[in-house]
């Protein structure tokens, strides 16, 4: 699989990772077996970096990483994990003690002794103006706790101020074509300043897949049925802030757009490595058999500019009002 690189650091990724939200918690019940099958499956496909974080099952999505890695030795894989979110969401919980506390159950959970990346986990807002903040992230570096940090935003405003900091490696953010705004600003001052880019929440919460209907009914446990209007956390992680309705509807429009053998998740997917900036898109995978069809995306040939028009043409008509004035 292609990789890209990370521009200011040493590391590259694959153009298709694997995020391990799933891996954790949220999304209904967790079987490690299969877990371990769909880690297997991923970086069989080629997959060369994971995306997990410090809250996903408590740390299960690390220790589940941890596990397969131990297993694997031979495989050359790039983890990124995220802190930050284990706290009361304040900005006075974003500081070096704390951080090295968060860390050190990382790398512990994760069975490192230096994390390769280390992302910031969507915090408030005003810790991206913090001097401090990153004044103790360059510490963790310093003490070669992590390699490099990175962060991960709720809104355009978010990325824009991280990016303008010499330190940050990479910005992660919601980008499928439900969420088109950070290709406007976002995707080409990360590429001007060398900043890498994760997308996030590919499928809309798996909307762009096709296979949700409005009568469709998630676990109560999966953040679609809890958090479906923001009550856990920001509304925007989950089918990407779309009204649900509204999202099953325009899926349907969504998958009528793509090719012939080519499934919506796979169109979603090549539309998103085609936006100039972006370094990986990390879908998530519940089987091993999404995990295969996921990297797959990547070999799929470049849209067609009539298709990228429809695609945009959706957006615009049935999505952006909903969307873009909130992220």
């Amino acid at each position: 699989m292609e990789q890209r690189a990370f521009t200011r650091t040493d590391l590259s990724a694959s153009v298709i990772g694997l995020g391990t939200w799933q891996l954790g918690a949220d999304w209904g019940d967790v079987d490690e077996k299969e877990a371990l099958a769909v880690l297997d499956a991923a970086v069989e496909s080629g997959v060369t970096f994971l995306d997990t974080a410090d809250v996903y099952g408590d740390g299960l999505s690390e220790q589940t990483i941890a596990t397969f890695l131990r297993a694997r030795p031979e495989l050359d894989v790039f983890v990124a994990t995220k802190m930050g979110r284990r706290v009361e969401q304040l900005p006075e919980n974003y500081v070096l003690d704390n951080f090295r506390a968060w860390n050190d159950r990382s790398r512990r959970n994760l069975g490192v002794d230096r994390l390769d990346l280390v992302q910031l986990h969507c915090p408030p807002t005003p810790v991206y103006s913090s001097d401090e903040v990153f004044d103790a992230l360059d510490t963790l570096v310093a003490e070669e706790r992590i390699a490099h940090y990175g962060v991960s935003v709720e809104t355009c405003a978010e990325a824009l101020t991280a990016i303008a900091r010499p330190g940050v490696a990479s910005v992660q953010i919601i980008l499928n074509p439900f969420r088109l705004k950070p290709l406007a600003e976002v995707l080409p001052a990360a590429e001007k300043a060398g900043v890498a880019i994760i997308a996030r929440v590919p499928l809309a919460s798996g909307l762009l897949s096709g296979k949700y209907t409005k009568d469709t009914v998630f676990p109560a446990n999966d953040h679609r049925t809890y958090n479906r209007h923001g009550e856990a956390f920001d509304q925007g992680e989950t089918f990407s802030g779309v009204d649900y309705a509204t999202g099953v509807e325009a899926a349907v429009e969504f998958a009528g757009l793509a090719p012939e053998g080519v499934t919506p998740a796979q169109l979603a997917l090549r539309w998103i490595l085609q936006q100039p900036g972006v370094t990986t898109v990390i879908p998530g995978a519940r089987t091993p058999g999404q995990a295969r069809a996921n990297a797959s995306a990547a070999d799929l040939p470049e849209l067609d500019a009539a298709t990228l028009a429809s695609i945009r043409d959706l957006y615009d008509r049935r999505i952006k009002d909903q969307v873009e004035n909130r992220w």
